[in-house]
């Protein structure tokens, strides 16, 4: 069984400099307050599982901070850059550095598993080339044989996506995601379209990505068995509101529990 993270293994990283700050954030959409006020710091090398309600603002947090919504109000700084202050150019080069794994897949069916992954390097290159194994350098399709390696799949590596199972097509987007070389992963429920057992071998896996490769993750996570497993510290959102910062090791399923009970009653 995977533990959480030990406070130790982040020691090293409590002087440097977070890779993830914000600070009091606001998201209004339609004269309605999604987010409001939201102050907090990552450090490098972490794993932070986001919890709450629907509707409490996880998703909408996460596409503030690479801007895919714009915020209202407040700072985020990420991998040492200021995210609000980036012109269009700068803001496509640091989105190239954070890795996101949707619920959605958003591969293309009808390639092949590695054509999908080679879909990556377009974080760093562009022109055909990037489309497809055929078409790809020798060192890219390297690379992206070995990101499916790291996700297990690389038997599956020339069959079409739309033949493969739910979990194997979220580890191709996994894979994909890799292939961006990233120092920071986003993950929205990567764990909510597929059957406990697969979910649990996605979330190890990213958790391993975190121990073994040294990268930060902020994950969504909508099962408290898997926020208590594959994190070393949780945040919890009510009312657009951050209401739960704890250490995973201080929590249990009865105090979570208690918190989204709490937050459906406010």
């Amino acid at each position: 069984m995977n533990a959480p993270l030990p406070p130790q293994a982040l020691a090293g990283s409590a002087l440097a400099e977070p890779v993830l700050a914000v600070r009091g954030l606001t998201k209004d959409f339609n004269g309605r307050t999604v987010l409001q006020d939201l102050s907090f710091a990552l450090a490098p090398g972490q794993a932070t599982a986001l919890i709450g309600a629907n509707g409490s603002g996880k998703s909408t947090l996460l596409r503030c901070l690479v801007r895919l919504i714009e915020p209202s109000g407040g700072d985020i700084r990420m991998l040492g850059r200021d995210i609000r202050a980036l012109p269009p150019r700068a803001l496509r080069r640091l989105r190239a550095e954070v890795g996101i794994v949707w619920q959605r897949h958003n591969l293309v069916p009808r390639l092949s598993a590695l054509s999908n992954v080679i879909h990556g390097v377009q974080a760093r290159m562009s022109g055909p080339r990037t489309w497809a194994q055929s078409l790809a350098p020798a060192a890219v399709r390297d690379e992206a044989m070995a990101c499916l390696v790291r996700v297990g799949l690389a038997d599956r590596a020339l069959l079409r996506v739309d033949s493969l199972s739910g979990g194997q097509q979220q580890r191709v987007a996994i894979a994909r995601m890799l292939m961006q070389r990233p120092a920071f992963i986003l993950a929205d429920e990567p764990d909510a379209s597929l059957d406990p057992q697969t979910g649990e071998e996605v979330m190890s896996l990213l958790l391993g990505l975190v121990r073994e490769e040294g990268l930060s993750l902020l994950v969504i996570s909508h099962r408290l068995e898997h926020t208590l497993r594959f994190s070393n510290r949780i945040l919890g959102l009510a009312n657009g509101r951050i209401a739960l910062d704890l250490a995973t090791q201080r929590a249990n399923a009865a105090s979570l529990r208690q918190f989204f009970d709490h937050a459906e009653a406010a």
